[in-house]
């Protein structure tokens, strides 16, 4: 099966922005901008997350989020603040394909899981995990790494695949925005604790670090950010170092 390279857009709206261990935010461009721009060069899904939402307790804002659709004919799956199953229907309804829970799932009603999973499938339900290391094992936060729950990631992984996720999104604010590779162990136990398709980000400084990965932890997809947003690769870059070096990925073909 080929590995999926994502982009992974951090918003802040009106904004894209990169953030450093999920915190000083650099402003990079719009969402509809970089849709358009990733597209073009080739990824195969977009992840579009609003890191504020939940955080400032504020509705999603979908018109950023409708027009970034627009932008895209590949899986658009997007994340922050929501609470409800109605919000899962105005996202659908506004251009997303999957829709990505954490800290609503996380700190208050990890039943949102199953209900969306039933009403709308497995496929369309992604959980997005935001771990750090204490000692030997790592902790689920939220609110774009500020706020502990006291839960342990791979127990997490694991309930959230039995409630009927179909997807986790894994990041690590430890390795976030950092660019010296990925955190290996917890990417390896992620993967091996469920059955379910795991996408990895946070840690990519160079092409080495994302081969390192797929080698290391198997994850189903891999998500970029500084490297693309600082233009110093493109998706094609990625694809071709990936393919030389033995890795199935799907061709940039437009």
């Amino acid at each position: 099966m080929n590995v999926r390279i994502i982009v992974k857009l951090d918003v802040k709206p009106p904004y894209v922005v990169k953030p450093l261990h999920f915190e000083g935010l650099k402003v990079i461009a719009t969402p509809a901008e970089l849709c358009k721009k990733y597209y073009m060069q080739g990824a195969d899904e977009v992840y579009y997350i609003d890191i504020v939402a939940s955080l400032y307790q504020r509705e999603i804002l979908l018109s950023h989020i409708e027009e970034s659709a627009k932008e895209l004919f590949i899986p658009f799956c997007v994340g922050g603040g929501v609470r409800s199953i109605e919000d899962f229907s105005q996202l659908f309804h506004r251009g997303a394909d999957k829709v990505a829970l954490n800290t609503y799932a996380l700190q208050e009603n990890p039943q949102i899981i199953n209900e969306a999973a039933q009403i709308f499938g497995n496929q369309a339900v992604v959980v997005n995990i935001e771990a750090k290391k204490w000692d030997n094992r790592w902790e689920c936060y939220s609110d774009c790494g500020r706020i502990q729950s006291g839960k342990d990631v791979i127990e997490w992984a694991k309930e959230v695949e039995q409630r009927g996720a179909g997807e986790i999104l894994l990041q690590s604010v430890d390795c976030d925005g950092v660019g010296r590779g990925f955190d290996l162990e917890l990417a390896k136990k992620v993967v091996q604790s469920v059955h379910i398709p795991v996408v990895v980000t946070s840690g990519a400084g160079e092409l080495k670090d994302i081969l390192e990965l797929i080698h290391y932890a198997k994850p189903s997809g891999v998500a970029i950010a500084s490297l693309l947003h600082y233009d110093k690769l493109t998706i094609s870059d990625i694809k071709n170092y990936l393919q030389q070096n033995g890795i199935k990925v799907s061709a940039c073909v437009i």
